[in-house]
């Protein structure tokens, strides 16, 4: 990406940034979007959640890609073009690609610049020869694949169950874009929690290392940074709870005492224990997931998951 394209790009997800923490602020219960909570720092954050012994998903999910790569390439078939939504460092895209027979393309979609270069450099080294063609696009909306990907059958590929980040109408409404982006026939390879006992979901968000607390708070710190907000960041503290009746753990930052904050020209006050939820997480029952697929026009072609049934990998087909 040139430098001018990159510099467009920073605006513009500033200008966005600002508009999410006005409206999340300005509401009755307080709440940011938490695709903000990765920024570069962020971004370094979730990576060391990843190998904290608490934090299940990634290694799991890992584990099952790792171990079923046979049946999951025979299962998906060869020359397909992978379209990843929110390829984090593209660890895991690699690990795909890796196993997929003769694929065409791969395609990382994310709204960080710097994040999607990352991925693809990664790719790139890993695959040389691929056509590596990332997008800078936020996947939560419409966007263009690259025409260079051609006719071949397109595979959607969204690992970590990020689908779980979505409350239900908007998962639904993330699966039938994909749909319609990817086009009819084409395939989804979708990584998705399950649910289980409470203290191991609590633990996973709630390290005992601390590291995701200061992930959660690190949002406070780019609001200060990019939004020009002036957070006393000392002033709120990480909490992680499990919700049993919608079958998800949030996340929130609680506010230590009684204070005002102001963002944007814009001043927000903030009652002591008032909190701000920054992210939920929900947790799938494989019928529930299965039929959400089903109304936003996807059938399911496989499901596999580990021997614990901690996580579970869904092969799916508009």
């Amino acid at each position: 990406m040139s430098g001018a394209l990159a510099r467009d790009a920073a605006e513009a997800q500033r200008t966005a940034l600002i508009a999410d923490a006005i409206a999340g602020l300005s509401a009755t219960r307080k709440t940011l979007p938490c695709k903000w909570l990765y920024d570069a720092e962020g971004a370094r954050l979730f990576e060391a959640i990843t190998r904290l012994p608490e934090y299940y998903p990634t290694r799991t999910e890992t584990k099952i890609l790792t171990e079923q790569a046979e049946a999951i390439a025979a299962a998906i078939g060869p020359g397909v073009a992978v379209v990843e939504f929110g390829p984090g460092d593209g660890a895991k895209g690699a690990l795909l690609l890796d196993g997929l027979l003769s694929p065409a393309a791969y395609v990382p979609v994310d709204i960080a610049p710097e994040w999607l270069e990352a991925a693809a450099s990664r790719v790139a080294a890993a695959r040389p020869g691929l056509p590596v063609l990332p997008v800078v696009a936020d996947f939560t909306q419409p966007f263009t694949l690259p025409r260079r990907i051609g006719a071949a059958p397109r595979l959607g590929f969204f690992p970590g169950s990020t689908i779980g980040n979505f409350e239900p109408n908007e998962a639904m409404a993330f699966l039938r874009r994909a749909r319609a982006t990817l086009g009819q026939g084409s395939r989804m390879l979708l990584g998705a929690d399950l649910v289980k006992d409470t203290a191991v979901l609590e633990a996973a968000y709630d390290d005992a290392a601390g590291v995701t607390a200061a992930f959660d708070l690190n949002l406070l710190h780019r609001l200060n940074r990019e939004a020009g907000a002036d957070f006393d960041v000392a002033a709120f503290r990480h909490r992680a709870i499990w919700n049993p009746g919608l079958e998800r753990v949030e996340m929130h930052l609680v506010s230590q005492r009684e204070q005002r904050v102001r963002l944007a020209g814009r001043e927000f006050h903030f009652a002591a224990g008032e909190t701000i939820h920054t992210e939920s997480s929900h947790k799938y029952r494989p019928e529930r997931l299965a039929a959400l697929a089903a109304t936003a026009g996807w059938r399911v072609v496989e499901r596999w998951a580990d021997p614990r049934a901690l996580f579970s990998v869904w092969l799916l087909e508009a």
